[in-house]
Formats: C-alpha cells, sequence, structure tokens
C-alpha cells in the first residue's frame, strides 16, 4: 500500500505544477532601482511599485542598488532566479548607453532579461541660463559655429545619456562644444544657473520646473504638452536628436510570460488612471499600453542605435 501510494504521488506531481504556478504572486515582489534615492528613476520605480501592488494583491519593495550607471543592480537581476519576483528598473542608462560606452559591462541587455513593461517615456531639453545671452537654440549654434570650442556644456558624467545626446547636437549641427562632466544633474544645474558652462543636455525631471534656466529645445517629435513654448529639435531641423529617457521593468530572462503578463496589466491599468496621467503630464510624459512584445522590440531597437553613435564618436566610460 505504502509503495502504491507513493507511485500515485509521483504520477500526480506534474499534475500538481501548474496549479502551483497559478498561485503567482505568493509573495512580496521587488523592484530593483540601480540608481540612487530621489532621482528621476527612482520616483518612477516607485510609481510603478505603488500602482501593481495596488492591483496584484501583494507588497512591491523598491530596494537601491546603485553603481557603475545602472550596471550594478541590472547585473545582479540579469543572474538572479528568474521567478518573477524579482524586476529590475531597466532604462536608456543602463541597458543601452552603459553597454555601448563600457566594456566591462558584461551582461546581454536583449538575451539577459525578460522586458516586462514601460514605465514612460520622459524627453530631454537643451537648457541655458535664463539670465544668459541666448534665446534660441539658433543663437547658440551661431556662437558654438563663430567660436569653436567657445561654448561649454555640462552633463551628468561621461557615458551617460546626457553627454551622449551632446555629442548627438555636435554632429547633427557641425558644431565644436567643448564637454564638461559633472557628477550627476544637481552640479551641472547649477553651474549653467552660475554662468561656469553655457548650457546641458538633460531629462526635463531635472530641469524642466527651475525657473532660473531656459529651455530651448525638447528632444522630441513634437512640441511637448507640458511644455508648449519650447520647439522640438524636430522642428528645428534635427531629426536624429530625437530621443527619450525611456524607463521600464524587466526581470531575468527566464521569467516565466504569465508573471510579466500579469505585472504588465497592472502596470498599464495603474498608468492610465486620472491621478497617474497627471503626475506623468508633470514629468513631460504621456501614459502607454505598450505590452511585453512592444517594449522589449523596443529595448532591442535602441541598443544598436546608441551603440553606433558611441563607437561614431568615441565616447568610452572612465
Amino acid at each position: 500500500m505504502r509503495r502504491r501510494s507513493l507511485l500515485a504521488a509521483i504520477a500526480l506531481a506534474p499534475l500538481a505544477r501548474p496549479a502551483f504556478a497559478q498561485a503567482w504572486p505568493a509573495r512580496p515582489l521587488t523592484i530593483v532601482v540601480p540608481f540612487p534615492p530621489g532621482g528621476t528613476a527612482d520616483l518612477l520605480g516607485r510609481l510603478a511599485a505603488r500602482e501593481i501592488e495596488q492591483r496584484i494583491g501583494q507588497a512591491v519593495v523598491v530596494e537601491n542598488r546603485a553603481g557603475a550607471g545602472g550596471a550594478v543592480g541590472s547585473l545582479a537581476v540579469a543572474r538572479g532566479a528568474p521567478d518573477g519576483y524579482t524586476l529590475i528598473l531597466s532604462n536608456i542608462a543602463s541597458q543601452a548607453i552603459g553597454p555601448a560606452v563600457n566594456t566591462n559591462i558584461t551582461y546581454d541587455s536583449v538575451k539577459d532579461f525578460r522586458h516586462v513593461a514601460l514605465i514612460a517615456a520622459v524627453p530631454s531639453a537643451v537648457a541655458v541660463s535664463a539670465a544668459g545671452p541666448f534665446n534660441s537654440l539658433q543663437d547658440l549654434l551661431a556662437r558654438a559655429k563663430a567660436q569653436p570650442g567657445a561654448v561649454r556644456f555640462g552633463s551628468t558624467g561621461v557615458g551617460t545619456s546626457s553627454h551622449v545626446k551632446l555629442e548627438l547636437l555636435k554632429r547633427a549641427a557641425g558644431v565644436d562644444i567643448t564637454h564638461v562632466p559633472y557628477r550627476g544633474s544637481a552640479p551641472a544645474v547649477t553651474d549653467v544657473i552660475a554662468g561656469n558652462v553655457e548650457g546641458l543636455i538633460a531629462a526635463v525631471p531635472d530641469i524642466g520646473n527651475n525657473d532660473r534656466l531656459r529651455l530651448l529645445a525638447v528632444t522630441t517629435a513634437e512640441r511637448a504638452a507640458r511644455w508648449p513654448q519650447v520647439p522640438s529639435v524636430a522642428e528645428l531641423g534635427f531629426p536624429t536628436l530625437v530621443a527619450s529617457n525611456w524607463f521600464g521593468l524587466s526581470g531575468p530572462a527566464g521569467m516565466p510570460a504569465e508573471a510579466a503578463a500579469k505585472v504588465n496589466a497592472a502596470l498599464v491599468e495603474g498608468l492610465n488612471t486620472p491621478s497617474t496621467v497627471e503626475r506623468l503630464a508633470v514629468l513631460g510624459a504621456a501614459p502607454n499600453r505598450m505590452s511585453p512584445a512592444d517594449y522589449s522590440a523596443m529595448v532591442a531597437s535602441e541598443v544598436p542605435r546608441w551603440a553606433e553613435i558611441a563607437r561614431s564618436a568615441n565616447i568610452t566610460a572612465q
């Protein structure tokens, strides 16, 4: 009888597995934000955690694991258990630009992750001091052409999105602008306001609400609803500068598709509620309804684009 019971249990075991899988999520989830607290990535990671938590019946914990431009946290998740309980706040810096400029990054942004959902895509802006002499992007570029190297632009660091977009501007406009790297957006903004550098390109959440800065252009195809008075780079004749700072959620490559679909559904529903739509609008972002396949395709298209830009501009992280 004992042997018969054991054999029956073994025979039924495979049938029990789907029921166990359907129990996801059976415990809290963790979203790893691979940057310090307080920035745009952290803000969006916590917004996503709140929206998902309200809809899946489990707590969602945010863990900041900063280092190497987002590579430390990203590698930890890529090498972690693919059980659907740990996600990374994937973004343009850690998934596209970082691997393009840093040969020490060992993960593959496409093959080593299951990309789950886009949270937001926020534009960057070309910003100068409101007290300075430049009233338009044309004014600034005219000075750069007349005095090669005299115009100085800060960035959030060598090899960052801010730096690479400056290189895009220089190449598109055919000008020589001196790059001055900083450790983050705050000191760069401070020096622009003080007149120590003429401008910078950075994500609008970092600079868009500062009345001591003047926005000359946003890196979108059309004007942003949040700043309707600011021209887009496309309308100014620089379509190659159209680029967003995108932030989403991804898991390890083996993450169950069912878990990815549930996270995506919860997040998309949350992002399209009126209160969250309003919060995203302040950042210059619109709510989205990307599926996991849509977000995966977007990441896959961004990786080679930024790799080519970094190669042709000879940008390497220090």
